[in-house]
């Protein structure tokens, strides 16, 4: 079998050193690029177009559900679907599985994964198929399960349905309505707010309001947060 050509972005040196060397002891694959940061690994993939990305969620400039989200769209409007996104992680809140995953990420595993194991993830994702850590296997069958997938704070326990809105709009919410905090995250950016100015605000973290602004993205098929407030706006999601 070729090699499988893999990009790790991963911004702790020690971690990203050892990726490299022990994966390199595999014939199978071949890491032919490295990043350190979000904007390097984006780069570098579109350069030199690897089977595999291998991605760390916590980078120091945009996080690894952005960098996939960022990485999906341009593929799609390229036509080009060839490189897989691995996400490697410690995170495994149901909030950032769930985020990587709707922004299409193919694989989700966990950093003490043992070699191995890690090795055979890529080969699953390479081959066009999932790769879920078993430690959130959890996460993701509760929300196959799940009508609509809906992340919620701990004091939210039921998702938010939209009556009376725009007809282009009515069959996506169906699907997968807002939840009421992704409704108030929502409100926020039509009214101009930053993710900072959301988080106190709302008295969450800046993280959270990253996920919950993905969700609204993806939701609502929105580019972008410019987007997401006129489509909002026109469906009578907000006034």
């Amino acid at each position: 079998m070729n090699k499988i050509r893999v990009v790790l972005v991963e911004d702790h040196d020690l971690t990203r050193v050892g990726l490299k060397t022990a994966l390199s002891q595999y014939n199978n694959i071949e890491i032919i690029d490295d990043a350190a940061n979000g904007n390097s690994g984006l780069k570098s993939i579109a350069n030199v177009k690897p089977d595999v990305a291998v991605v760390d969620i916590g980078l120091p400039d945009i996080d690894g559900v952005e960098l996939t989200q960022k990485l999906k769209r341009a593929e799609s409007e390229n036509g080009n679907t060839n490189t897989k996104v691995l996400i490697l992680t410690m995170h495994d809140s149901e909030d950032s599985v769930m985020a990587a995953f709707a922004a299409g990420a193919d694989s989700y595993s966990l950093k003490d994964v043992s070699i191995e194991n890690l090795v055979q993830a890529i080969v699953t994702t390479y081959e066009g198929n999932s790769w879920i850590d078993p430690a959130i296997a959890r996460i993701v069958l509760k929300q196959a399960k799940t009508p609509a997938i809906a992340v919620e704070d701990e004091d939210e326990l039921e998702s938010q349905s939209i009556d009376s809105i725009g007809e282009e709009y009515q069959q996506i919410l169906e699907t997968s309505p807002l939840t009421q905090r992704e409704l108030e995250v929502l409100e926020l950016i039509v009214a101009g707010c930053s993710n900072a100015q959301i988080a106190d605000k709302l008295y969450i973290t800046v993280g959270t309001v990253k996920t919950h602004v993905c969700h609204i993205l993806n939701k609502l098929c929105a580019d972008d947060r410019t987007q997401a407030a006129v489509r909002a706006l026109r469906a009578g999601l907000v006034k």
